[in-house]
């Protein structure tokens, strides 16, 4: 590759990264609203635990299974017990692709 094709090749890589980098905090800005909304940090703060656990240690509780993030859209959608003590989580009026999302943005934290 000639000198003066590395240059535009190298401005049009950063910029690609500094836009994908741009949308990262967007998404997870979003994610937040999303869990916001369905009352989720209601009982549950990021990284500290409230009424149920915080999202960080669920994340370190479902990061080490095979199936946490399946695992974790059922907790979301069907509600638990006995996971985390004897506060049950009740079912979340969620649909399946809202209930995925959540479930990815907390295993992201």
């Amino acid at each position: 590759m000639r000198k003066q094709q590395v240059l535009p090749s190298l401005l049009a890589a950063l910029g690609c990264a500094l836009s994908l980098g741009a949308a990262i905090p967007g998404v997870a800005h979003a994610n937040q609203q999303l869990a916001s909304s369905k009352a989720c940090l209601s009982c549950h703060g990021i990284d500290k635990k409230m009424i149920g656990p915080a999202f960080k240690d669920i994340k370190g509780k479902y990061a080490a299974r095979k199936d946490d993030q399946a695992h974790m859209v059922q907790s979301i959608m069907k509600g638990s017990s006995g996971q985390w003590g004897p506060v049950p989580m009740p079912a979340n009026a969620v649909s399946d692709a809202e209930a995925n999302t959540l479930a990815k943005w907390i295993l992201s934290l």
